[in-house]
Parts: C-alpha cells; sequence; structure tokens
C-alpha cells in the first residue's frame, strides 16, 4: 500500500527577510497557509506577472485604536453614510482591485486574490466594513481578523470620506470587542494622517504574538462580524 504524502505548512523566520522585506516566493492563496501568514506576521502581495510574494516588512504600519485621528469634520461626515459590516464582501474587494497602491501601476489584488480572499470571508477570517448612502456602495475596506488584530487590506471611496468613515465605525467597534490595534502594513501618508505609526518589525511581531490568542467577544460571534 502506498503510504498517504503528507506535507507540513510554514514559513522562514519573518526576522530574516531581504532588503525590501519579501521573506519568500511560490506556494498557494490556500486559507490554511494565508492564515499561516497572518499569524506570523506576514502578508502576500505581488502583481499578476510575479509568482506570489510574502512580505514582512520593516518598518510597519500599525493603528493604535486609541490614536484613531477623529476630525470634527470627519465626525460630522459619519452620518452621512449607513456603515454595514460583511454584507457585500465580493462587491468591496473588487472595488479595491480598482484602485492599486500608491506607486503600483497595477492591481496587486488579482484574480486569484479575490478569490482567496472570498473563501477567507466564507470561513469567518476575512470581512468587510461597507459605506452606503441611499443604498448604494459608495466606500469601504476589507481584512483579515487574527485574535486581536485586525490586518486592513484595502479600501476605496466613490464619495468624499466614505472609507473613513467606515474605518471610524471599524475601530469603534473594535475597541469594544476588545481588539488590540489594527496592522496597516506598509506606510502611507493616508493612513500616517489618520493616526497611524511606523514601529520596528520586532516591537509588531511581539504585539501581534501577544494578541494572536485573544477570543472573539461573544457578542462578535453571535454576529459572525470581525
Amino acid at each position: 500500500m502506498i503510504p498517504k504524502l503528507t506535507y507540513h505548512l510554514s514559513f522562514p523566520d519573518p526576522l530574516h527577510t531581504s532588503e525590501e522585506g519579501i521573506i519568500a516566493y511560490g506556494g498557494d492563496l490556500s486559507p490554511s497557509r494565508l492564515m499561516l501568514a497572518y499569524r506570523s506576521g506576514i502578508f502576500p502581495w505581488y502583481s499578476a506577472k510575479d509568482p506570489i510574494l510574502w512580505w514582512s516588512p520593516d518598518p510597519r504600519l500599525i493603528l493604535e485604536l486609541d490614536d484613531f485621528k477623529l476630525s470634527r469634520s470627519l465626525r460630522k461626515k459619519i452620518g452621512q453614510f449607513e456603515i454595514r459590516f460583511d454584507t457585500a464582501f465580493s462587491e468591496v474587494i473588487r472595488e479595491c482591485a480598482k484602485a492599486p497602491r500608491p506607486g503600483q501601476k497595477g492591481s496587486w489584488i488579482v484574480p486569484e486574490m479575490i478569490e482567496a480572499y472570498e473563501t477567507l470571508h466564507a470561513l469567518g477570517h476575512a470581512h468587510s466594513i461597507e459605506a452606503y448612502q441611499n443604498d448604494v456602495l459608495v466606500g469601504g475596506l476589507y481584512g483579515v481578523s487574527v485574535g486581536g488584530v485586525f490586518c486592513g487590506e484595502s479600501m476605496f471611496a466613490k464619495v468624499s470620506d466614505a472609507s473613513k468613515a467606515a474605518l471610524a465605525v471599524l475601530v469603534e467597534h473594535l475597541r469594544e470587542w476588545g481588539y488590540d490595534f489594527i496592522d496597516c502594513q506598509v506606510p502611507t501618508p493616508h493612513l500616517k494622517s489618520l493616526g497611524a505609526k511606523e514601529v520596528s518589525r520586532d516591537y509588531f511581531l511581539e504585539r501581534l504574538h501577544l494578541a494572536s490568542d485573544q477570543k472573539m467577544s461573544e457578542n462578535d460571534s453571535k454576529k459572525r462580524t470581525l
């Protein structure tokens, strides 16, 4: 009888990367590999012409929930939107795919990424926060929940401040649910203007590991949101 082949998923030590922050390439986007990556402080980011690239950048951008800068003008605008959770994940990730990251010509959210994160959403790991006006989706964001950390992936806005309003409501709920911080991954001026800060990779990994064992609140589990 031929023995059944098994394999063990693993990543290199995220403290040892290339100068750019790449830790590995190849593999697949299976749910088990993706969740192992997030629990290890690693995320995929690549273009259609590249193999899957796995990153653990230094510095890392995080948003402490109490550091979120809710301006007076944004506070007034939040009421103009209806914020929903997990009602339009596929629409949100596809809208985000139309808006590439700064400095990147094409979108990094390739079809394989969309399919993989839709699977994570179906399994309860990936989530979307949507901003609506007159029942029309006008902004939002999505990410992956890992213990007490929300790993933000991307956001979009068709109406001014729509994605900021969605983020503001997310921050409020994460506080209520006992989350620790939001992983913003790569530093950008936009996220820094909202209160995110750069930290060393060592510090980020330490915080991530401390928060990774946090359990979702009873209220959160019932809603199957974050």
